[in-house]
């Protein structure tokens, strides 16, 4: 059967929920009895954490296993869960993808369907948040993983503390804490956990990453973290402005668009969301497109004054500001 956790790691860990949960509220927190939803998967990480939140929130948890069903033993995991949470009186849902997930990039694939279900279930459940067992390993990780793949400031900016989809906010509370030292709750605790097989499937970037991290004493993966977070912080500054300029200069796909002028960074982003908007305003679904393409092509096109084309889109340097329209469809030869 399981036990409370140690005191010391449910007042952290309350402690960490409520720092997260007002950032992610602006100070106006959810009421002090809000039900509290969690991504439970069966791992030592979010067992741990379905035992920290039982301890600190009495009576406010639901918790939620996703099996994508790409394993044979996904059902029995989720099923051990279920008898977990039924040990600890928390209402317990399995969700599953409507349809299989199959395809190239199945790790995405798989991400997308397991917040979709998740945020569904939650706010179908009363939760204004969802919780995940994101940690600073897995910060550490997402961050050598972006680095190496050449990703700008958004993209190092990993595993971002909160976010909302929908009504739901999703928060990750426990990106300050380490992978052993979950272990270690989840075992104090009397939780029972599996661990993934494809966590050391050495065809996936993360688990090369993890393997680096274990051979490499000097990268300190708290630090690490520490610094995904520093570049969350300058992203939202960014974001920020961006999103002034854009209210201030942009006036429709038939006016220039006055940003010639600004830092690379920012005309980066700018004209992402131009070409979105022309997108969205003539209903152009192909070829695919969205805010992390790369446009580096096009703004070079552009600041050497040529017209160049992306996402069905046009763009066109003219002395008052780029000009978008939509792109004429391409002659067959």
């Amino acid at each position: 059967m399981p036990v409370p956790p140690p005191d010391a790691a449910v007042a952290r860990f309350r402690d960490d929920v409520a720092r997260v949960a007002a950032a992610a509220f602006d100070g106006a927190a959810p009421a002090a009895d809000a039900r509290i939803a969690l991504a439970v998967s069966g791992g030592a990480d979010s067992m741990a954490m379905l035992a920290l939140a039982v301890a600190a929130f009495p009576g406010r948890t639901v918790a939620a296993t996703f099996d994508h069903r790409l394993r044979a033993a996904s059902a029995d995991e989720a099923a051990m869960v279920a008898r977990a949470c039924a040990a600890l009186e928390v209402p317990h849902r399995t969700l599953a993808p409507p349809d299989a997930i199959a395809g190239s990039s199945i790790q995405m694939r798989a991400r997308r369907a397991r917040y979709a279900a998740l945020s569904a279930w939650a706010d179908a459940a009363g939760a204004a948040m969802l919780l995940t067992a994101h940690h600073a390993d897995d910060q550490a990780e997402t961050l050598l993983m972006r680095l190496n793949r050449g990703a700008g400031v958004a993209g190092l900016a990993a595993i971002r503390p909160w976010r909302f989809d929908g009504d739901v906010a999703v928060l990750r509370p426990l990106l300050g804490w380490r992978r052993a030292e979950l272990r270690l709750v989840a075992q104090a605790a009397a939780m029972p956990f599996v661990d993934d097989p494809s966590n050391d499937d050495p065809r996936h970037d993360r688990t090369r990453m993890r393997a680096l991290l274990a051979a490499t004493p000097a990268l300190d993966p708290v630090r690490l973290a520490a610094s995904a977070a520093w570049l969350a912080e300058a992203e939202a500054v960014l974001a920020r402005l961006a999103g002034r300029l854009w209210e201030e200069r942009w006036r429709g796909p038939d006016r220039p668009f006055a940003v010639a002028e600004e830092e690379r960074e920012l005309r980066r982003r700018l004209v992402r969301r131009a070409i979105i908007a022309v997108r969205e305003s003539a209903a152009i679904t192909l070829p695919a497109f969205d805010d992390s393409t790369n446009v580096e092509p096009l703004l070079d096109a552009l600041e050497a004054g040529r017209v160049a084309v992306q996402g069905g889109v046009k763009v066109a340097a003219t002395p008052a500001g780029w000009q978008f329209s939509v792109a004429p469809p391409r002659r067959s030869v």
